[in-house]
């Protein structure tokens, strides 16, 4: 009987050296993490115990208890049992399992515990029906084998081992090899031409059923010279048909077992059917898998550009074999002006379509970013395309546009999770940003309107991008799952790169199932800050979205850089002077926002037109409805004036805003 203590929040599973005894381990064949058992348990008894896990965790239960099988070095299973005691919080939420493992293979031998567990089996489902379930699951080829391997419902029949053939290209390609020292140098690939049992069944299409060894002998001496050793006393081949047409062929060992009655026969058959069934369902699966992580390949970039003034680093990790992909990707856009676009996307679903509409989001994207329209207008952009693209699906996405020369980040969320920020020394926080709905749903409900929120990146700072798969853990939910990306970050190396491997490693390690994109951008310490921040946007006439958008921008800047008591009184006195130019002037307008350091820290508005014509105060009167824009300004702003310039002029104001 061994121990073993759980830690929930890092996933770390400690065990003692009589635990890995059960579990026929070595220490150094164990790395703390519970996806290192994965050898010694089967995968139907693995699903098993995760699922009754997960239930006590969340119906608040204090322990949990079970008996399961696992496979020794030697092939062997043995019955073994877990008993399990959580450890939760004052607020309910378990942070440790406590608990032991023992072998029980004796005890339920010789117990009614065992008669009673093999007799609930037999009353619960028939042999054909306990492997289609357990076939069920299997998503690949490789998980077909082991669910045929680690099968109960094999073991009853005293099948020795099994050894499996595919079709491919009119030759049989061995999959799985039967017993240790089975393999027969030669037949890796075997015609179906030739004196082999697995052909023969591929080319009748009816099993072959071989009771003695004599038979074997006779019928297949070629491959009877090389297996005689191994005891094989009796043998049955099944041909896998699906659809009509021959798939492969599986082969069943025995020793110690002479003929087959007409129930075994036909129980044979059956099985072999359901199996043909969940094969090809398995190699179509591969088929569609493979192209969608090719075509998502495909659709990322290439390679990360170089960008002055920043570190980047990106990582995609796939989901794990035996699952979808995911339509997650990551990009970065260099643009004008040393500023730099970074995004990361999830579109919804997990198929070949996921991929190919990811693939469509990340080109409008960079285009709608190199046209050079404000982040609200790229995200609103990007949402209406999606809702015009003939799909139903939405994403999630977060565009980050930094100036590295400034620090000045503008960010926008569509549903995204929020990224984090790490300091130069190491500590790391979340940056809780306001956002609007995915795309694609902002655009059917008429919620194009996304916020700007601004953050400022000081030198040797790193901003992290990622999508859910990087935060998610069944059982938890997403405040746990920053928790422990920041402390992990917090904990994580200096190199950009290693810090992302990293990242995705311990995806790996808790057994994370869904796809996931990561995208560092650190500011280089070289460029220094300036004396303050700085935001610049084109306002077009008649394009309420951009002006729309200048709003959000200047009061998210005015609250990041310390000014949120003028909040209200740069906004209006801004809106004035952008309203101006674009009634009174021909074209649109560059509204630039930038803090001017020296004695006093001042915020200073500048609002350029393409018109010399210089703008005048004038009176009013009691009952006129315009003409108190440039009063207001003059009571709002603490100095304001006017600059020609020689493609037109700059009306700008100064606030005085307290230092920071």
């Amino acid at each position: 009987m061994g121990s073993f203590d759980w830690d929930l929040d890092t996933g770390l599973m400690h065990m003692d050296r009589t635990a890995l005894d059960v579990f026929d381990l070595t220490p150094d064949e164990y790395d703390d993490r519970p996806a290192s058992l994965s050898p010694r348990v089967p995968t139907d008894e693995a699903q098993r115990l995760d699922g009754m896990v997960s239930h006590a965790l969340k119906s608040g239960r204090t322990n949990y208890g079970a008996y399961f099988r696992i496979q020794r070095r030697d092939g062997t299973l043995r019955w073994t049992h877990t008993q399990g005691f959580v450890r939760r919080d004052g607020t309910g939420r378990p942070r440790r399992i406590i608990g032991i493992v023992r072998d029980a293979t004796q005890e339920l031998a010789d117990s009614t515990a065992r008669r009673e567990l093999d007799e609930e089996r037999r009353r619960r489902t028939s042999l054909v029906e306990g492997t289609t379930a357990a076939l069920a699951h299997a998503r690949t080829v490789k998980d077909v084998i082991a669910v045929l391997k680690n099968s109960q419902g094999l073991a009853h029949l005293g099948a020795t081992s099994l050894v499996m053939g595919l079709l491919e290209s009119g030759r049989i390609h061995l999959v799985a090899d039967g017993p240790e020292g089975a393999y027969v140098p030669g037949t890796r690939y075997t015609r179906v031409d030739e004196q082999y049992p697995m052909s023969e069944v591929v080319r009748t299409l009816s099993p072959r059923f071989i009771e003695s060894a004599e038979d074997f002998a006779a019928s297949y001496p070629i491959l009877w010279r090389n297996i005689s050793h191994l005891g094989i006393t009796s043998a049955a081949y099944m041909p896998l048909i699906a659809q009509a047409r021959p798939i492969g062929a599986l082969g069943l060992l025995y020793r110690d077992k002479g003929g087959f009655t007409a129930d075994e026969r036909n129980l044979l058959m059956a099985l072999g059917t359901s199996i043909a069934q969940s094969l090809q369902r398995a190699m179509l699966y591969e088929q569609e898998h493979d192209l969608a992580e090719g075509l998502q390949q495909a659709m990322l970039p290439r390679r990360i550009p170089s960008v002055p003034g920043a570190q980047v680093a990106v990582r995609y990790r796939s989901a794990r074999l035996g699952r979808d992909i995911g339509g997650d990707w990551y990009d970065l856009i260099p643009l004008p002006g040393g500023r730099v676009g970074a995004v990361i996307g999830d579109v919804q679903g997990h198929d070949t379509h996921a991929a190919a509409v990811m693939g469509q989001l990340r080109i409008v994207l960079r285009a709608y970013a190199a046209e050079g329209h404000s982040p609200a207008t790229v995200m609103a952009r990007a949402s209406v395309f999606l809702h015009e693209l003939d799909t139903d699906r939405f994403a999630t996405c977060t565009y980050a546009e930094a100036d590295l020369t400034t620090g000045v980040v503008q960010l926008v969320r569509a549903g995204h999770v929020d990224p984090v920020v790490r300091d130069v020394d190491g500590s790391c926080r979340r940056v809780v940003s306001e956002g609007g709905l995915p795309l694609g749903l902002s655009a059917e409900f008429g919620r194009l309107e996304y916020p700007v929120s601004t953050v400022e990146l000081d030198p040797g700072q790193t901003m992290i991008l990622f999508t859910d798969g990087l935060v998610e853990l069944p059982g938890s939910d997403l405040d746990e799952g920053m928790q422990r990306l920041t402390a992990l970050v917090a904990n994580g190396p200096q190199d950009l790169q290693k810090l992302a491997d990293q990242l995705c490693d311990a995806v790996d390690g808790r057994g994370g199932q869904d796809d996931v994109a990561v995208l560092l951008l650190r500011r280089r310490a070289a460029h220094a800050p300036q004396p303050g921040g700085r935001l610049q946007q084109h306002v077009a006439q008649n394009d309420p979205e951009a002006l729309s958008s200048s709003r959000h921008m200047i009061r998210a800047a005015v609250r990041a850089w310390g000014a949120k008591d003028r909040a209200d009184e740069i906004e209006l006195a801004a809106d004035e002077l952008i309203t101006n130019a674009l009634m009174h002037t021909d074209g649109g307008a560059v509204v630039t926002i930038r803090v001017l350091a020296g004695t006093e820290r001042r915020l200073r508005v500048d609002v350029e037109d393409r018109s010399s014509a210089l703008p005048r105060r004038r009176d009013a009167g009691e009952d006129g409805v315009s003409g108190r824009g440039l009063m207001l300004v003059d009571r709002l702003a603490d100095v304001w004036g006017v600059e020609s310039r020689g493609s037109g002029k700059c009306v700008w104001c100064e606030f005085l805003i307290p230092t920071r």
